[in-house]
């Protein structure tokens, strides 16, 4: 979840986390080195949330079918009124929950606010998966620099969350991977094998690189502190290289499609543009791009998306892929959450519906 500061937003508390959770500025958007602006795409759903500041801003999407219904997890803002929390915690960033039963129409059911110490300055980019019959949702700490990490809840009905009591459950250390500053954030767990994949951003040591790493945990364990190996010791399974990335990679997000694995990633920091990619791999660990350009940029001027498509969510439902994603047109005034249909070739994903 990276984010930038924003004027005119009429809202004290999202700017200070902002401004701290953004140690590196992105360049202006004219300077942005971007492809031209591919034709709109068009969406299967659109989706946000007002309830915490009077106007739509919903960000990190991740969606599951659990229990004959979809939930979709995604980040929301500190409240205007700064309402209490759980443990008299100011609810801060926290995880909104919405349902549905057809993947279009959405309404919002419940919200995961922060509870432990660990999460008193806030919570976010939520990362869900269903295990043996239970939603475990892996999201990050927010406002603490370096030190964010990754915590983990589960759930038997998809709203109300345990926590477990030892979060967070991972960060990378930099003692083995020197190559980290040692935080984590925008988690992703995705089931191979015999292990639970747990994908993470983290920076370089500056503070300024966005990079992707991951982590496994044994299947059948409790995904706790001590469950989990850094698979990225020796350095990120992905980290920025082409020009449109800047120097963010983020937001990884697995799915499985004839015996191999596509990363859809988030490329550059938000409003840079951030648009999103795609790699490949066969392990989970070692990943190339499937192409040097995004597949999905931002959308051209005066669309809903003007100044970003980022944060990709790929949900698979039968026959059909859906890749949600996040946007705004106001340089992150507002956010909205949407999807679009993704059909597959020979070379990998492509966008299926455009306008």
């Amino acid at each position: 979840m990276a984010t930038r500061r924003t004027k005119g937003l009429a809202m004290g508390s999202v700017l200070a986390m902002a401004v701290a959770a953004a140690a590196c500025p992105p360049m202006a958007r004219a300077e942005r080195a971007a492809p031209a602006a591919a034709p709109e795409v068009k969406l299967f759903t659109r989706y946000s949330d007002t309830s915490r500041i009077g106007q739509p801003y919903a960000k990190d999407p991740s969606v599951i079918r659990f229990e004959g219904r979809y939930l979709m997890y995604y980040s929301i803002p500190p409240a205007k009124d700064n309402r209490q929390g759980g443990d008299g915690f100011p609810t801060g960033w926290a995880i909104g929950i919405a349902e549905s039963s057809d993947l279009k129409s959405w309404r919002k059911v419940g919200e995961v606010l922060p509870v432990q110490q660990v999460e008193k300055n806030g919570i976010a980019a939520p990362g869900a998966i269903v295990i043996r019959g239970k939603v475990h949702l892996f999201y990050q700490t927010y406002g603490n620099g370096r030190r964010d990490a990754i915590n983990h809840a589960w759930s038997t009905d998809g709203v109300n969350f345990e926590r477990d009591p030892g979060n967070p459950v991972f960060r990378p250390d930099p003692a083995e991977a020197p190559w980290s500053a040692g935080r984590a954030i925008d988690a992703e767990p995705f089931v191979h094998g015999d292990k639970l994949l747990l994908y993470y951003a983290t920076r370089d040591p500056e503070m300024k690189v966005q990079k992707i790493g991951v982590a496994s945990a044994p299947l059948d364990s409790a995904y706790g502190k001590s469950d989990w190996t850094n698979l990225s010791k020796d350095g990120p399974a992905l980290e920025p290289e082409l020009a449109w990335e800047r120097n963010c990679v983020e937001g990884a997000s697995i799915i499985r499609r004839n015996g191999k694995l596509y990363m859809f990633y988030a490329g550059g920091y938000n409003n840079e543009p951030q648009q999103i990619g795609v790699a490949v791999s066969s392990d989970g660990v070692n990943w190339r791009r499937v192409s040097d350009k995004p597949l999905l940029t931002d959308g051209p001027p005066g669309s809903w998306n003007d100044s970003e498509s980022g944060h990709p969510a790929v949900f698979r439902d039968g026959a059909r892929t859906l890749l949600f994603f996040q946007g705004n047109p106001d340089r992150g005034k507002t956010w909205t959450l949407a999807a679009t249909e993704l059909g597959w070739g020979r070379n990998g994903p492509y966008l299926k519906s455009v306008k």
